[in-house]
């Protein structure tokens, strides 16, 4: 099986649709969102609708639980508080209920998808040392495999370092390893590239590919101005920060 894993949307329509038009051309046999979907940026609608309309797997992310009312902002930094509260106002009756059903893992056999920790949304995985204490959540899942976003950082993760998956790259897994891998974020990277980052997941070849899309920053950048929101939220953007 060949699975398209995209995380970290954020209500960034302008780079979904590059995303889902490039992953319509690879020939993959599904789709699936790490959570996310909405925050920070403005077209949350948007993005719920398509998810939700192409039946797209996906997973509850932080943004998401507290944008349909599910959490409150706890430790949201100003800017992010502010955009989780124009979101709660914004989204749709259907999108709403629909953020609220989404799990908090899925398992697809030879790997599971999260979006920060395994049980916790909210927990930052950056290192080996911050996913050691996880490591028993690919023995529940009997798998050897855990996709995880939220730090919109791409990265694969093992016990002998981390690996750092360079635009356009494949890696070859293997069965004899754990690994964590986070395919970066579609709608706000941080990684100083400001290209939208998904992954290509194969498990009949046991690999993982790492691809970058170019998407109309300034447009989304200007959506989020339009719409009333930090201004730094639409200059992050540009700088992939």
């Amino acid at each position: 099986m060949r699975y398209a894993v995209i995380s970290d949307v954020h209500a960034n329509i302008d780079a979904l649709e590059p995303v889902l038009d490039k992953i319509d051309t690879l020939k993959v046999d599904q789709v699936i969102c790490l959570g996310d979907v909405v925050g920070y940026n403005a077209t949350p609608n948007e993005c719920a609708d398509i998810l939700r309309n192409r039946n797209i797997p996906t997973i509850l992310g932080n943004h998401d639980a507290v944008a349909c009312g599910l959490e409150e902002p706890w430790g949201f930094n100003p800017v992010a508080l502010a955009a989780a509260m124009w979101t709660r106002e914004q989204l749709s009756e259907t999108n709403i209920e629909w953020l609220r059903n989404l799990p908090d893992a899925l398992n697809f056999r030879e790997f599971v998808v999260v979006h920060g920790a395994p049980k916790n949304h909210n927990t930052y995985l950056f290192s080996w040392e911050d996913i050691l204490p996880h490591l028993y959540f690919l023995e529940e899942q009997n798998c050897s495999i855990c996709m995880m976003g939220h730090t919109h950082n791409p990265g694969i993760f093992s016990a002998d370092g981390v690996y750092s998956v360079d635009d356009d790259s494949r890696f070859l897994l293997g069965e004899e390893k754990c690994f964590f891998i986070n395919p970066g974020s579609v709608g706000q990277p941080r990684d100083a590239n400001p290209q939208s980052a998904f992954g290509i997941m194969d498990t009949d070849a046991d690999q993982y590919e790492q691809i970058r899309v170019s998407y109309p920053v300034e447009k989304a950048a200007q959506r989020v101005i339009e719409a009333g929101l930090p201004s730094f939220l639409a200059e992050r953007l540009a700088l992939g920060r």
